[in-house]
């Protein structure tokens, strides 16, 4: 469907990074990044120009191609990986100093798996639909198994420190979407 979803637009997604996301990251000093869910890539081309080493994972053949071509219009490195990312994991020894993690709904027990990959000091950095947003908010997946909460992403940061994990409100055309953002960094940086 996705594929589909990507050849059918010039693009599904905008250019620029997601405003939470480039809040959250924008300042951070470049280093090994792991853009899970890519799509387009959109994360992995915004922090590649700030001078991160980026790995970028998703399903969608098509996606990881428009990607790859706007990195090399643009002159970006990007590792781009076709794989499904519930099964995908780092070639041995691998560490990254971020995994972003944005509008990706996937059920919770990937998230857990990413605090492994962490170098110490490293961050995760989720964003996306709250499960409230599908009473009271606008967009976004309507399956509830896959709509994040803040105990649920809590708990998915186990063993991580939690510097923030809360819903915040992302205005669109059509109203108020409620998203949820969660940034958990491993001790030792």
């Amino acid at each position: 469907m996705w594929d589909e979803r990507y050849a059918a637009s010039e693009r599904v997604w905008s250019a620029g990074p997601n405003r939470e996301v480039a809040a959250v990251i924008g300042d951070w000093p470049p280093g090994r990044a792991l853009d899970l869910g890519a799509g387009e890539g959109r994360h992995a081309l915004w922090l590649a120009e700030r001078g991160w080493q980026v790995t970028a994972v998703d399903f969608s053949a098509v996606g990881i191609d428009r990607g790859r071509e706007e990195a090399r219009r643009r002159g970006l490195e990007v590792d781009w990986v076709v794989a499904d990312v519930t099964a995908w994991e780092p070639p041995p020894g691998s560490t990254f100093d971020l995994a972003l993690v944005a509008y990706l709904h996937v059920p919770q027990d990937v998230f857990s798996r990413l605090g492994q990959w962490l170098s110490p000091g490293g961050a995760l950095v989720v964003v996306g639909h709250a499960l409230r947003n599908l009473t009271e908010g606008v967009g976004g997946p309507q399956d509830p198994s896959i709509l994040h909460t803040t105990e649920q992403l809590r708990a998915s940061a186990r063993g991580l420190d939690v510097e923030r994990c809360e819903e915040v409100l992302r205005p669109t055309e059509a109203g108020d979407a409620i998203d949820v953002v969660l940034v958990a960094r491993r001790a030792g940086g």
